[in-house]
């Protein structure tokens, strides 16, 4: 039975984590301008490899963790400098929503361990199918506190989010069954280029010199991250040893294996 679960509260975590990050999603949108909020988005594989030394016990190599300063220096020119042109003057973003976007991040790596514990006895479906009856009844609870009947628009602007979310997770699910994680990896990050030219022709929202050299260090480092992940691959693969060891379905994941296959095979928060 799909249902059938050896470790529900391990759900219970897993869906609470996520909604959290939803909600971190949709307050950091709807307060800055797209493209800042895409950059500080990808801070989410930096976060896997700083919460893998406490967490998973691993020690990442010198490559990651020079990937990982260079990353947050990006993230300290997005979230202090002027990013962004905005269409309407004089508004002033608070801080605390870009430390809100920031750690948006870190509940994302939360995310991907607690799925990767979870699908060591539980298969992705189930996963799947208790994250959303589980965020339902949660939302459920908090429905007669907040509802508020959309409009015409709204409802269908509501339609359209649920229609995009889904074709995202199936156009991603595809990728990443057709290609390598590592190859397909980096297309991620064209998102950036897309939810910049939407602020600029939906917001009017004109990026600035610090959020594309920020956004070029954070973007820098998750690229460097994957190919030395790769790289390392292909030599432990050359190693007839380290390819029977790789064969084994028991062996674990690094942090940064675990970034890129958990945050896109797997439900998105």
């Amino acid at each position: 039975m799909v249902l059938k679960t050896r470790h529900f509260g391990g759900h219970v975590i897993r869906s609470a984590i996520g909604l959290t990050g939803m909600i971190m999603v949709v307050v950091a949108v709807t307060r800055l301008p797209l493209a800042e909020q895409q950059i500080l988005s990808y801070t989410q594989p930096l976060f896997l490899v700083l919460l893998s030394i406490p967490l998973l016990n691993e020690k990442p190599s010198l490559t990651h963790c020079i990937a990982v300063l260079i990353g947050f220096c990006g993230v300290l020119f997005v979230a202090l400098g002027k990013n962004t042109a905005s269409a309407v003057p004089g508004v002033i973003i608070p801080h605390w929503v870009y430390l809100l976007a920031i750690a948006q991040g870190a509940v994302g790596a939360l995310t991907a361990m607690q799925i990767r514990q979870l699908s060591a006895t539980e298969s992705s479906t189930t996963i799947a199918i208790w994250q959303a009856i589980l965020m339902t009844l949660a939302t459920l609870v908090a429905l007669p506190f907040i509802w508020v009947s959309p409009g015409i628009t709204d409802l269908l602007c509501l339609i359209a989010v649920g229609a995009f979310a889904g074709i995202a997770q199936i156009l991603q699910t595809e990728a990443f069954a057709s290609a390598q994680v590592s190859a397909v990896g980096p297309f991620s990050y064209t998102g950036l280029l897309w939810a910049a030219l939407i602020g600029w022709l939906g917001f009017g929202e004109l990026p600035g010199v610090t959020l594309l050299l920020g956004g070029c260090l954070i973007i820098g480092s998750g690229v460097w991250m994957l190919r030395a992940d790769r790289n390392k691959q292909t030599r432990q693969l050359a190693t007839p040893s380290s390819a029977a060891a790789l064969s084994s379905q028991d062996a674990p994941l690094e942090a940064s294996e675990l970034t890129n296959e958990n945050l896109e095979r797997t439900p998105s928060t």
